[in-house]
């Protein structure tokens, strides 16, 4: 991993040859959150922050987004001792945490969503346990959705047969199966503390040091995708990726992506694509596109029976049958060009 004996003083490029600051200031920890139109979110998230997550110095970085519902306005007013980096079009949930990182100051450095509830103690639990493990290079804490239920916050790197059983609904067919569950470790408890392959990226805590071999997060992910990305490019450089229960957070989901549903969910797909594109043969990415095409026709041919024969909630079966179809729409396309 390197020679990190002059981490402090010496300033390093990512990869791509963008140079960040590894000077450390007496603020031990800085929060990233990247917002785009969550206001109502985005206040709940600083309120957490500033209720005993963290034992203690803590620096508080928002980049906005360009949203146009009052956030940059209420963090000037109600938070005035956060950094706000206001950009004036939407960079990418990437690049716009590659923004707040390189305007931190801490030793360590949490990614936060900005639809996230930090509990109390849970930076501080994280942090204890990055001290403690110096192979440990990202960790994220036990997520819980709105609903107050556990969310399966880690998952297996994507392969062809766990992208099949995905696409015939096998996984959920068999939540608790290994064998046909594997990419959302639907047999796993998320009870102790394990390495793992990815991380949620709704929250992650890293230091400086594994940072210096890392790098920043892949700018050319706009939005999804980074978080396979990121947790690979730790594990290919030596570095474990690691999930810690005894921390916990609420994860309300769609604080941004409620503004536009069916397009982040486009998004996402392509991201996917764009991850397999980066990683794997011609060949392999070509079987996942065909696993792609299989995965949206069979949604929409089961959520269309759910809606015609009014099994269930109608109108989220049929949003479920169009954001599958602009995903066919938008492979189709690609097959194209």
């Amino acid at each position: 991993m390197g020679d990190n004996k002059n981490i402090d003083s010496v300033a390093y490029r990512t990869p791509t040859g963008v140079e960040i600051p590894s000077e450390v200031s007496h603020a031990k920890v800085s929060v990233v959150i990247v917002s785009w139109n969550a206001k109502h979110y985005l206040s709940k998230c600083l309120q957490s922050l500033n209720n005993q997550a963290y034992s203690g110095e803590l620096e508080i970085i928002v980049v906005d987004n360009a949203s146009e519902d009052g956030s940059p306005e209420m963090v000037r007013e109600i938070y005035p001792d956060t950094l706000l980096i206001c950009n004036s079009e939407n960079m990418g949930f990437a690049k716009a945490n590659n923004m707040g990182i390189k305007a931190s100051t801490g030793e360590y450095m949490a990614l936060v969503n900005s639809d996230v509830h930090v509990f109390e103690n849970c930076l501080t639990k994280l942090v204890d346990y990055l001290i403690g493990h110096k192979k440990v290079g990202l960790i994220g804490p036990l997520i819980i959705g709105s609903n107050g239920e556990q969310q399966n916050s880690c998952r297996a790197e994507p392969n062809l047969w766990n992208m099949w059983c995905r696409a015939l609904a096998l996984d959920a067919m068999f939540p608790r199966s290994q064998f046909f569950c594997g990419y959302f470790m639907g047999h796993w408890s998320h009870r102790e503390v394990s390495s793992v392959d990815i991380l949620s990226g709704c929250f992650w805590l890293t230091s400086r040091r594994a940072l210096r071999d890392v790098g920043l997060l892949d700018e050319s992910f706009f939005i999804y995708g980074e978080d396979m990305d990121w947790c690979k490019r730790f594990k290919d450089s030596g570095w474990d990726v690691v999930f810690v229960p005894e921390a916990k957070a609420i994860h309300y989901g769609g604080g941004s992506s409620k503004n536009s549903p069916v397009r982040f969910f486009v998004e996402k797909q392509k991201a996917d694509l764009q991850y397999w594109r980066k990683y794997h043969s011609w060949f392999a990415l070509s079987l996942y596109y065909f696993i792609s095409l299989i995965h949206h026709s069979f949604r929409i041919a089961g959520f269309s029976i759910k809606a015609i024969l009014r099994t269930g909630d109608v109108s989220i079966a049929w949003y479920k049958v169009r954001r599958s179809f602009a995903c066919l729409l938008m492979l189709f396309k690609l097959r194209r060009e």
